[in-house]
């Protein structure tokens, strides 16, 4: 994973030179004109300071699932979860855009792995021993499973509010990464 990152990285430098690099690389609306993007944005990012940070933390969360499944689950775990959380910053940011009491611009484009990245923590925190034995101790009803998880979603994705983050993208992430780990799916 951590090659295609740098690989990436290098054919978005040529696409930049030739000023290609938005419509291969950045997940930008309407979603139909590029639909490539749905994958290519996963793997791009903004700059080497993006790219290192999603190395790390790819390295910390994704090590200890990816030596519990299956290359081709892992990747297309990560594939998915990146695609989806990307697709929700897009898709969220417009409707909210929309609304004429709601204080939001559309998103310009998002890029990067940060919503797969948050989608493996999210999975280390409800599959592992401890959230497994808790859970099969004491019955949780499901809906307070759901709310629990918005509201763990929620913290960790104000916890990285910063100028020019996607925090849908982070935020969906990271609950498709605990609704995953709940159910064990890698």
């Amino acid at each position: 994973m951590l090659a295609v990152f740098v690989v990436v990285y290098l054919l978005q430098g040529v696409a930049a030179f030739v000023g290609a690099m938005t419509g291969l690389f950045v997940l930008t609306p309407p979603i139909v004109d590029n639909p490539w993007t749905i994958v290519t944005s996963v793997y791009a990012h903004a700059g080497i300071g993006h790219l290192l940070s999603n190395s790390v933390a790819l390295m910390l969360f994704g090590w200890p699932i990816a030596r519990t499944t299956t290359r081709l689950r892992f990747h297309v775990f990560f594939l998915a979860t990146g695609a989806l959380a990307g697709i929700s910053q897009i898709f969220v940011t417009g409707v909210a855009a929309a609304v004429p009491l709601v204080p939001a611009t559309p998103t310009g484009g998002v890029l990067g792995a940060s919503g797969a990245v948050f989608a493996l923590l999210g999975y280390l925190v409800a599959s592992n021993r401890f959230s497994s034995s808790i859970a099969s101790i004491v019955e949780v009803p499901r809906w307070l499973t759901v709310l629990v998880f918005v509201g763990l979603a929620a913290a960790v994705t104000l916890a990285t509010a910063a100028p020019r983050v996607a925090l849908i993208a982070h935020f969906t992430g990271f609950f498709l990464g605990l609704l995953a780990g709940r159910a064990h799916v890698l």
